[in-house]
């Protein structure tokens, strides 16, 4: 087996466990890594830590939320990219066994694993295996999962991709899905299907990455602290309208979904993001000789 060099490409913000983090990404079996910190702290803690490891490939980064990911992730210069966001943790065989199933599946784009979700003291508070065991499937097929059932890929962390498939993409392309940009939203979700969509994917059934869940911490699901909650929120409905826009799912599934996006709507009201995007929602009904659910 060669060994390619995979990037490992950590876009920091929060310096609280950043460096569990960074170590995590030192700590790999696989040997050819290059690490790449983007940071966009506001302090100098993030610099001050990368400056004690020089094996870092260390940035200053003005790019904010996912616009820094975007900068992490194009920065990279090896066949194949890993991401790491800065309070996550890496098991040590992570990168090892995600370069071979890149082998195995010459075709997959993207690779994910089992992970879990950890607390501030590293404490596992909850597995997450969303299949029984390993397995290849297409892209269009985590594509309707990802749209009509749940996110079975995790974060950021959970994934490695090629290299070359996010240069062909580009920047414009890898989080938007038809006519929607998803960078200020479900950017993660709309991310997995256009990079696996028209190619393959492939599961790891391993537990391999490890998800902080702070809530004192900036993060999408953090409604006290997250700028982008609503786009996060009223994402969900893009998902459904920019899926039928891209033949991943039909008219009768699209249909499905009234009665969950009425809820949706009704529960977060308040925020303009959600306002808008069902209006779009069930204007594009409207293009199918469709109402929306009745209230």
């Amino acid at each position: 087996m060669s060994f390619p060099l995979v990037s490992i490409v950590i876009p920091s913000y929060k310096p609280g466990y950043f460096e569990q983090c960074l170590r995590s990404a030192i700590g790999q079996t696989y040997p050819n890594i290059e690490i790449l910190v983007s940071d966009n702290c506001p302090t100098e803690a993030i610099r001050e830590i990368c400056a004690r490891y020089p094996q870092v490939i260390y940035q200053r980064s003005s790019a904010t939320r996912a616009s820094n990911i975007l900068a992490a992730l194009y920065g990279a210069k090896g066949e194949f990219v890993k991401p790491l966001f800065d309070d996550d943790i890496l098991h040590p065989f992570c990168v090892e066994r995600m370069v071979a199933a890149m082998h195995t599946v010459p075709d997959a784009e993207l690779v994910f694993s089992a992970s879990a979700v950890i607390d501030k003291d590293n404490a596992v508070v909850r597995q997450r295996r969303p299949y029984p065991q390993n397995g290849v499937m297409s892209g269009l097929d985590l594509y309707r999962t990802l749209a009509l059932v749940a996110n079975v890929v995790g974060e950021f962390t959970s994934i490695m991709v090629r290299r070359q498939r996010l240069w062909e993409l580009g920047t414009r392309q890898v989080f938007a899905l038809a006519d929607y940009d998803f960078i200020h939203g479900l950017c993660d979700v709309a991310f997995y299907c256009r990079m696996a969509h028209g190619r393959r994917a492939y599961y790891i059934g391993e537990e391999l990455s490890y998800f902080r869940l702070d809530m004192r911490l900036e993060s999408n699901s953090n409604p006290a602290t997250s700028l982008d909650y609503g786009g996060y929120l009223s994402d969900g409905l893009e998902i459904w309208r920019a899926a039928h826009i891209e033949g991943v799912i039909s008219t009768e599934e699209l249909l499905g979904t009234r009665a969950r996006a009425l809820e949706t709507f009704q529960q977060h009201q308040q925020y303009e993001e959600m306002r808008v995007a069902y209006q779009r929602y069930v204007d594009y009904l409207a293009t199918l000789g469709a109402a929306p659910q009745p209230a």
